[in-house]
């Protein structure tokens, strides 16, 4: 059976691994001088590699070759050739478990846990625990944790991981080294999506896997998904089947219908609105990306370095784009079409005929 392509192209080392520069720094200096944390704690949006991190440390701390190997001391890296780190990549390493909080929150689970973390490694240097989705244990529980990260056995290193940060008590931050996983670019995506289509020899066009990065909104496990979703359907995948298949309508499509509302073109943006329609197009969603587009327009237009903060968002090709826009609008007038497309997308929500209260909209900001 074939392994999902997220699975697959899971980065092995720091090296494979895309953004974070600044945590993978840091972990790579405590590699070398041999001084790994007894306790992490990786916090931040899915798919940014806090788990994979976590699988690192665990080769950092028992990689057979850490003691001898110039490129583990020159650089902090795993060998991902011995014995160890290829039993951690397989999940199969009997030192490091791994546990999911979501489905093994309770007190009970805790105990046995610390329990199991007091033995001694088996047949490795250091025991590794990794508990993902920290978040979702109960209080009780972190109670019982709390105690083993006050009083941490010398060959324990423990990796907690949290999508939400404010749920973990601060007791428990305190006693760990924090780590903020950030989301990763469209551009950062993106480039990782060409080389797994190249690889893979997936027939995907550039407009397509654009879109593909959008809709992961910083997640590169959800990127990798749906290309493999998308790719288990057809051989070539082009921005329409995108579109069609997840209900969401692209950035160009987004952009080209601003064009006809900064030309005033009424008739062709009702066109627009009834092809999207007759489509299968989520008008809701559209009129929810056009809002999104239009801010973005607006502050481009009062402040233009504000670009910088949007390619993290949107590519290069894309912010370009929407900078001609931008000095096109008229302010006042466009900030009126702005609030009339919010209260639109309030009505659109409830209404049996969503097509109606966008092109009310738009028909209050064009016609003359």
């Amino acid at each position: 059976m074939a392994l999902a392509i997220y699975r697959k192209y899971r980065p092995k080392s720091f090296e494979e691994l895309i953004g974070q520069k600044e945590i993978i720094q840091v972990l790579q200096n405590a590699a070398k001088q041999d001084k790994l944390a007894h306790a992490y704690l990786f916090y931040g949006p899915k798919g940014t590699g806090k788990t994979t991190v976590a699988r690192m440390i665990a080769k950092l701390a028992n990689c057979e070759k850490r003691r001898d190997d110039k490129k583990f001391h020159q650089q902090g890296e795993p060998c991902n050739e011995c014995g160890r780190c290829k039993d951690i990549d397989a999940g199969r390493a009997l030192d490091v478990i791994e546990i999911d909080a979501a489905s093994n929150r309770g007190i009970d689970d805790v105990r046995e846990l610390r329990e199991g973390i007091r033995v001694s490694p088996a047949s490795y240097e250091r025991k590794v625990v990794i508990i993902d989705e920290t978040h979702m244990l109960t209080r009780e529980a972190f109670n019982a944790l709390l105690k083993t990260l006050e009083e941490p056995p010398a060959h324990a290193i423990m990796v907690l991981a949290t999508t939400e940060l404010e749920k973990v008590p601060p007791t428990i931050v305190s006693r760990t080294q924090r780590f903020n996983f950030r989301k990763l670019t469209i551009e950062e995506i993106l480039s990782k999506l060409r080389k797994i289509a190249a690889t893979e020899k997936i027939k995907a066009s550039d407009d397509a896997l654009e879109l593909i990065a959008s809709c992961a909104e910083g997640s590169l496990r959800d990127a990798e998904s749906l290309l493999d979703q998308l790719a288990s359907i057809k051989s070539d995948v082009e921005l329409e089947d995108i579109e069609k298949i997840i209900g969401k309508v692209g950035q160009a499509k987004t952009a080209e219908f601003s064009d006809l509302i900064l030309a005033a073109d009424l008739s062709g943006a009702l066109k627009y609105i009834a092809n999207l329609n007759s489509g299968g197009y989520n008008l809701v969603d559209f009129n929810k990306e056009l809002i999104q587009y239009w801010r973005r327009l607006l502050s481009l237009r009062f402040d233009s370095t504000i670009e910088e903060l949007f390619k993290q968002e949107l590519t290069k090709k894309e912010v370009e784009k929407m900078k001609e826009q931008s000095a096109k609008l008229t302010p006042e007038k466009h900030l009126k079409l702005i609030k009339d497309l919010i209260r639109a997308y309030s009505e659109m929500r409830y209404s049996p005929f969503a097509a109606v209260p966008l092109e009310i909209a738009i028909i209050e900001n064009l016609s003359k």
